[in-house]
């Protein structure tokens, strides 16, 4: 969701188990899973159709038998946005962020295409369980590391392997950074711990359970917000920073699926609109996403537009070197 997002995108994030997630270097069991990142809702639809299925060596797409479709195209109408109730997060209206001008844009083009608009609170249900989906990841890293390099043909064999080379060769494999997360993982238990169980049902089935009722008591085909904010900068200082809105947690969370399509762009940077609905809706999203991206047309092609070397002081002072975007 956010590197289609960051990039103009049309990125789509399908219930956990429609894809196999054979070959994937893993982080979470109840999160992992591939999906199309694509120029356009068509294109993602194709590459989908290509995906979707069970696989043997992974027992979780056991579920998604009798749920999927061979040619998902055949689900894409400019006019799928009649008619249907669509939940705007309530919370991305209101703040300075860039993305908020666009996001509100795209409200009235769905309400021009026939769509009802109702806010829902998601966000707020959703952000108290932040801390327990912490612990989730933490623990499901570990074990799903360990299994995955027990087998590959590679070196080290455990993360406390990779922990362990990270250390010896500290000046090249972690000249900024260090591996605080890694660590922490790796001093947790198995997934029979009991805090890891009573995360994982507070994580899991809590998200599942908010998303659920919020689609069922508003009747709604799927609930609407900013993917995420404007590509911040990155520097060896402040780090990484998402200061603005963002909507990956809930799907990602319930293991729901999720698509991303391009709303626009703030300082020439791409912002993407999100759309979420139930476990193995991914026919209806793809309809409603591709119904507005035929409205909106917001997609634009890439353009390289040079670099610079510039100057900047940062608080404490020196004049660094950044390199920058024109």
């Amino acid at each position: 969701m956010s590197p289609a997002s960051c990039n103009g995108l049309v990125g789509f994030k399908p219930t956990v188990g429609l894809v196999s997630r054979t070959g994937i270097i893993p982080i979470s069991a109840t999160q992992d899973t591939a999906g199309p990142m694509t120029r356009t809702v068509r294109d993602a639809a194709i590459l989908l159709s290509a995906l979707a299925g069970p696989d043997d060596a992974d027992p979780v797409t056991q579920g998604s038998a009798g749920k999927t479709s061979p040619d998902y195209t055949k689900f894409l109408f400019p006019q799928a946005l009649g008619g249907k109730i669509i939940g705007v997060e309530k919370s991305h209206l209101e703040g300075n962020s860039d993305a908020i001008p666009l996001f509100k844009k795209a409200i009235e083009v769905l309400k021009s295409q026939g769509a009802t608009i109702v806010e829902v609170d998601v966000l707020k249900q959703i952000n108290p369980l932040g801390e327990a989906e912490y612990d989730v990841l933490l623990y499901e890293f570990k074990d799903g590391v360990n299994k995955y390099l027990a087998t590959a043909n590679a070196k080290v064999k455990t993360l406390a392997d990779v922990i362990a080379f990270n250390k010896q060769n500290e000046p090249k494999a972690m000249p900024f950074f260090k591996q605080e997360i890694l660590e922490a993982s790796e001093k947790l238990g198995d997934l029979s711990t009991p805090k890891y169980l009573e995360a994982r049902r507070k994580s899991y089935a809590g998200a599942r359970q908010i998303l659920s009722s919020t689609l069922r008591n508003n009747r709604l085909a799927a609930i609407i917000g900013i993917t995420n904010s404007p590509a911040p900068a990155i520097d060896l200082i402040n780090g990484d920073s998402w200061p603005g809105p963002g909507f990956s947690s809930p799907a990602a969370m319930a293991g729901y699926p999720h698509i991303t399509v391009p709303m626009g762009q703030a300082h020439g940077l791409p912002v993407g609109l999100s759309f979420v609905g139930p476990a193995y809706g991914e026919a209806g999203l793809l309809s409603l996403a591709y119904a507005y991206e035929q409205a909106s047309k917001q997609r634009k092609a890439p353009e390289f537009r040079g670099l610079l070397w510039g100057r900047f002081t940062d608080r404490l002072g020196p004049s660094r070197l950044r390199l920058v975007q024109l």
